[in-house]
């Protein structure tokens, strides 16, 4: 690692009420060459301001909050000094407080970043071996299948607080919601959505006093996490519902009295034009409710219109799949109930991956890239 590239990054720790390991921690960065070391008090108190004085004391910036904000808006709160005061910082490297980040990690990190494309960077622990407790392995493992599953990023370690990025990106995190444990969560949501690759590099697995340490509350933080990853998925489901209901009530009504009373009376008349102008009406109204409630997109009236083709695509070819998946296990032998039960099941995962990382990008990608990517640069 080069000492000049070291000299363009920050590290930034946010912390609250820390202990003397802190101090020593400030000092070995320091020795290994981070000379911009940037400490955020999130509102730990009087009792632990001697050890934020003791960081100044040896040349670290020590930023305050006067009560606790959260992990987020102290991450931001570092985001916001590095934009605003540090004009030659090139890269920005986070850490924790609670001694998980060894400094040779921090340094590794930093190197990849350096070395590699423009991307964040994360430093991954192991979470198999055996000191790590077993609710962070089974929590971890839990979150990683469950991002991959809706997002299409396999990540190892989703809630590692050693991460790097170049300075260019520093709008964009200060941009992406979230006060407490659930921001970073939210980060790896936004880079996964706008296609900035996420980068796992293997650090050291630190556990001290059986992660005494942390501020995490598992049940409060994880519930605030699980509801990010899972939320546009539950919305999907909730749009879905909602189109099911419009689509069997309107060809109810078609079928029963709007087109008999227009004078149509054959069955397989009433039966073809009821289900075809139901399905086109439940599907525009799903268009839309994605759109706006599910991947929450506001986009020009052109990219607009490009989902849209982009959905009907997905539509057909949905079906077409659906239709193909049928014939072929009936012809295995499958009930016929069964076979489209577990083809239409399968394909409504695909189509939520299609349409959230395709149909919605686009749009999605040109307003949010425009604004957080390019800003800075």
């Amino acid at each position: 690692m080069q000492l000049e590239q070291l000299s363009h990054t920050a590290i930034l720790i946010p912390s609250l009420e820390p202990d003397d390991r802190l101090i020593a921690y400030g000092r070995e960065l320091k020795e290994a060459g981070f000379a911009t070391r940037i400490i955020v008090d999130d509102g730990s108190g009087p009792d632990f301001q001697h050890i934020f004085q003791a960081l100044e004391d040896d040349g670290c910036t020590v930023l305050h909050h006067d009560v606790n904000h959260g992990k987020g808006v102290a991450l931001k709160t570092g985001y916001a000094h590095i934009r605003e005061h540090l004009k030659d910082v090139e890269a920005v490297l986070t850490a924790d407080s609670d001694g998980q980040h060894k400094v040779a990690d921090c340094l590794s990190v930093t190197e990849q970043l350096f070395n590699g494309q423009d991307a964040l960077y994360l430093g991954s622990r192991d979470f198999s071996l055996e000191h790590v407790p077993p609710k962070s392995r089974f929590g971890n493992r839990m979150t990683s299948v469950i991002f991959r599953l809706c997002y299409g990023k396999w990540l190892p370690d989703t809630q590692t607080g050693l991460r790097a990025f170049r300075a260019s990106l520093l709008p964009l995190m200060e941009s992406i919601e979230g006060d407490r444990y659930e921001y970073e969560m939210n980060v790896l949501i936004t880079c996964a959505r706008q296609g900035i690759p996420m980068i796992p590099v293997t650090i050291e697995t630190v556990y001290e006093n059986g992660n005494e340490g942390t501020h995490f509350h598992p049940i409060r933080d994880s519930w605030r996490i699980y509801k990010l990853i899972l939320g546009s998925f539950l919305r999907f489901m909730g749009s879905s519902l909602v189109c099911v209901i419009i689509d069997q009530v309107l060809a109810g009504l078609l079928n029963g009295v709007f087109l008999p009373l227009l004078g149509m009376k054959h069955p397989a008349q009433l039966i073809w034009y009821s289900g075809i102008l139901a399905r086109v009406a439940s599907a525009t109204c799903n268009f839309f409710m994605n759109k706006s409630l599910v991947f929450r997109i506001r986009g020009s009236r052109d990219s607009n219109l490009i989902c849209a083709l982009r959905y009907a695509l997905v539509c057909v070819l949905i079906i077409i799949l659906s239709n193909l998946g049928v014939l072929g296990l009936t012809s295995l032998g499958m009930a016929r109930w069964l076979a489209k039960l577990i083809c239409d099941t399968l394909l409504y995962f695909l189509s939520y991956r299609l349409q959230e990382k395709w149909v919605f990008r686009g749009a999605k990608n040109g307003d949010k890239q425009q604004e957080g990517r390019g800003a800075g640069r």
